[in-house]
């Protein structure tokens, strides 16, 4: 291989090695949010009474 061919390859792999940490950072952006959003609104729904009981099921598995 001749060094240009050499700097391509290098170019391409630095490409593919930032779309990949964007996707992780994503992913890990997106993971964060839904934990923030179920730890907020959990306060919500903490005071309100349940819709179903346990007697209320048809089918109780062990």
């Amino acid at each position: 291989m001749d060094i240009e061919a050499e700097v391509k390859e290098m170019k391409q792999m630095l490409v593919d090695i930032s779309k990949k940490m964007d996707d992780l950072l994503d992913e890990s952006m997106t993971v964060g949010l839904m934990k923030l959003s179920e730890e907020a609104i959990s306060d919500l729904y903490e005071g309100e009474p349940d819709l179903y009981s346990i007697e209320d099921l048809k089918v109780r598995f062990r």
